[in-house]
Protein backbone atom coordinates (compact mmCIF):
# COMPACT_ATOMS: atom_id res chain seq x y z
CA UNK A 1 0.00 0.00 0.00
CA UNK A 2 1.35 3.39 -0.93
CA UNK A 3 1.30 6.01 1.79
CA UNK A 4 0.28 9.60 1.32
CA UNK A 5 3.76 10.87 2.10
CA UNK A 6 5.32 8.68 -0.58
CA UNK A 7 2.84 9.98 -3.16
CA UNK A 8 3.38 13.67 -2.43
CA UNK A 9 6.23 15.91 -1.46
CA UNK A 10 6.12 17.08 2.14
CA UNK A 11 4.86 20.68 2.36
CA UNK A 12 7.25 23.48 3.27
CA UNK A 13 6.24 24.09 6.85
CA UNK A 14 3.32 22.93 8.95
CA UNK A 15 -0.18 24.32 8.43
CA UNK A 16 -1.27 26.99 10.85
CA UNK A 17 -2.99 25.92 14.05
CA UNK A 18 -6.27 27.66 13.19
CA UNK A 19 -6.57 25.64 9.97
CA UNK A 20 -5.92 22.36 11.73
CA UNK A 21 -8.41 23.23 14.50
CA UNK A 22 -11.04 24.22 11.91
CA UNK A 23 -10.59 20.87 10.17
CA UNK A 24 -10.88 18.94 13.44
CA UNK A 25 -14.09 20.81 14.35
CA UNK A 26 -15.75 20.52 10.95
CA UNK A 27 -14.51 17.22 9.44
CA UNK A 28 -17.43 14.82 9.04
CA UNK A 29 -15.10 11.81 8.93
CA UNK A 30 -13.16 12.80 12.05
CA UNK A 31 -16.26 13.66 14.07
CA UNK A 32 -18.17 10.50 13.13
CA UNK A 33 -15.12 8.26 13.75
CA UNK A 34 -14.45 9.79 17.17
CA UNK A 35 -18.11 9.46 18.09
CA UNK A 36 -18.28 5.89 16.79
CA UNK A 37 -15.23 4.92 18.84
CA UNK A 38 -16.65 6.48 22.02
CA UNK A 39 -20.07 4.86 21.56
CA UNK A 40 -18.51 1.49 20.71
CA UNK A 41 -16.38 1.62 23.88
CA UNK A 42 -19.46 2.44 25.94
CA UNK A 43 -21.44 -0.52 24.61
CA UNK A 44 -18.43 -2.86 24.82
CA UNK A 45 -17.19 -1.84 28.27
CA UNK A 46 -20.32 -0.76 30.12
CA UNK A 47 -23.09 -2.86 28.60
CA UNK A 48 -21.94 -6.06 26.92
CA UNK A 49 -18.67 -6.87 28.74
CA UNK A 50 -20.37 -9.07 31.38
CA UNK A 51 -21.38 -11.41 28.54
CA UNK A 52 -17.99 -11.32 26.81
CA UNK A 53 -19.67 -9.83 23.76
CA UNK A 54 -18.72 -6.81 21.66
CA UNK A 55 -21.30 -4.53 20.06
CA UNK A 56 -20.23 -5.55 16.54
CA UNK A 57 -20.83 -9.20 17.46
CA UNK A 58 -24.16 -8.26 19.07
CA UNK A 59 -25.20 -6.56 15.83
CA UNK A 60 -24.17 -9.62 13.80
CA UNK A 61 -26.17 -11.94 16.07
CA UNK A 62 -29.18 -9.61 15.84
CA UNK A 63 -28.91 -9.45 12.05
CA UNK A 64 -28.71 -13.24 11.82
CA UNK A 65 -31.74 -13.57 14.09
CA UNK A 66 -33.90 -11.70 11.58
CA UNK A 67 -31.95 -12.36 8.38
CA UNK A 68 -33.88 -12.97 5.20
CA UNK A 69 -30.56 -13.83 3.59
CA UNK A 70 -27.57 -14.95 5.53
CA UNK A 71 -24.67 -14.66 3.13
CA UNK A 72 -21.49 -13.04 4.41
CA UNK A 73 -21.72 -10.43 1.67
CA UNK A 74 -25.32 -9.51 2.53
CA UNK A 75 -24.51 -9.29 6.24
CA UNK A 76 -21.44 -7.17 5.53
CA UNK A 77 -23.50 -4.76 3.46
CA UNK A 78 -26.39 -4.66 5.93
CA UNK A 79 -24.07 -3.84 8.84
CA UNK A 80 -21.67 -1.59 6.88
CA UNK A 81 -18.71 -3.83 7.72
CA UNK A 82 -16.01 -4.81 5.31
CA UNK A 83 -16.00 -8.49 4.41
CA UNK A 84 -12.71 -9.14 6.26
CA UNK A 85 -14.10 -7.74 9.51
CA UNK A 86 -17.29 -9.75 9.06
CA UNK A 87 -15.36 -12.97 8.38
CA UNK A 88 -13.10 -12.44 11.40
CA UNK A 89 -16.11 -11.86 13.67
CA UNK A 90 -18.00 -14.85 12.26
CA UNK A 91 -14.99 -17.09 12.95
CA UNK A 92 -14.89 -15.91 16.56
CA UNK A 93 -18.65 -16.39 16.94
CA UNK A 94 -18.44 -19.84 15.36
CA UNK A 95 -15.58 -20.85 17.69
CA UNK A 96 -17.76 -19.77 20.63
CA UNK A 97 -20.66 -21.90 19.34
CA UNK A 98 -22.87 -18.86 18.71
CA UNK A 99 -22.96 -19.14 14.93
CA UNK A 100 -22.80 -22.10 12.59
CA UNK A 101 -21.25 -21.65 9.19
CA UNK A 102 -22.05 -23.83 6.21
CA UNK A 103 -21.16 -23.59 2.58
CA UNK A 104 -23.79 -22.84 0.02
CA UNK A 105 -23.76 -22.88 -3.74
CA UNK A 106 -20.28 -22.35 -5.15
CA UNK A 107 -18.05 -20.71 -2.58
CA UNK A 108 -20.90 -19.03 -0.72
CA UNK A 109 -20.62 -19.11 3.08
CA UNK A 110 -23.88 -19.18 4.99
CA UNK A 111 -23.74 -18.20 8.67
CA UNK A 112 -26.69 -18.97 10.92
CA UNK A 113 -27.51 -18.28 14.54
CA UNK A 114 -27.22 -21.31 16.84
CA UNK A 115 -29.40 -21.94 19.91
CA UNK A 116 -26.50 -20.71 22.03
CA UNK A 117 -26.24 -17.58 19.89
CA UNK A 118 -29.97 -16.94 20.24
CA UNK A 119 -29.74 -17.39 24.02
CA UNK A 120 -26.79 -15.00 24.29
CA UNK A 121 -28.58 -12.46 22.10
CA UNK A 122 -31.64 -12.71 24.36
CA UNK A 123 -29.43 -12.10 27.41
CA UNK A 124 -27.65 -9.20 25.71
CA UNK A 125 -30.74 -7.31 24.56
CA UNK A 126 -31.68 -5.92 28.01
CA UNK A 127 -28.07 -4.81 28.55
CA UNK A 128 -28.04 -3.12 25.13
CA UNK A 129 -31.42 -1.50 25.81
CA UNK A 130 -30.24 -0.13 29.16
CA UNK A 131 -27.15 1.46 27.58
CA UNK A 132 -29.21 2.83 24.69
CA UNK A 133 -31.67 4.46 27.10
CA UNK A 134 -28.79 6.02 29.08
CA UNK A 135 -27.23 7.47 25.94
CA UNK A 136 -30.51 8.76 24.57
CA UNK A 137 -31.38 10.37 27.90
CA UNK A 138 -27.91 11.95 28.07
CA UNK A 139 -28.27 13.72 24.72
CA UNK A 140 -32.06 13.96 24.58
CA UNK A 141 -34.48 12.15 22.29
CA UNK A 142 -34.79 15.16 19.95
CA UNK A 143 -31.03 15.52 19.52
CA UNK A 144 -30.66 11.78 18.97
CA UNK A 145 -33.49 11.77 16.40
CA UNK A 146 -31.94 14.64 14.43
CA UNK A 147 -28.47 13.09 14.71
CA UNK A 148 -29.71 9.69 13.53
CA UNK A 149 -31.46 11.30 10.56
CA UNK A 150 -28.34 13.32 9.75
CA UNK A 151 -26.10 10.24 9.90
CA UNK A 152 -28.47 8.38 7.58
CA UNK A 153 -28.41 11.30 5.15
CA UNK A 154 -24.60 11.30 5.17
CA UNK A 155 -24.51 7.53 4.58
CA UNK A 156 -26.97 7.79 1.69
CA UNK A 157 -25.07 10.65 0.08
CA UNK A 158 -21.83 8.67 0.23
CA UNK A 159 -23.28 5.35 -0.95
CA UNK A 160 -25.31 6.83 -3.82
CA UNK A 161 -22.32 8.76 -5.11
CA UNK A 162 -23.47 12.32 -4.42
CA UNK A 163 -20.24 12.94 -2.54
CA UNK A 164 -16.89 11.27 -2.24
Amino acid sequence: MTTVTSQMQAPCGAPDEATVNRIARSCICYQTRMTAHAVTRAYNNRALAPLGLEVTQFNILAALAVAKTNSVTALSEALALDRTTMTRNLKRLEAAGLVSVSTGQGRAVRPALTEGGAALLSAAIPLWESEHVKMEEAVGADVWGRTRDGLRAIRRSVTDGRCG
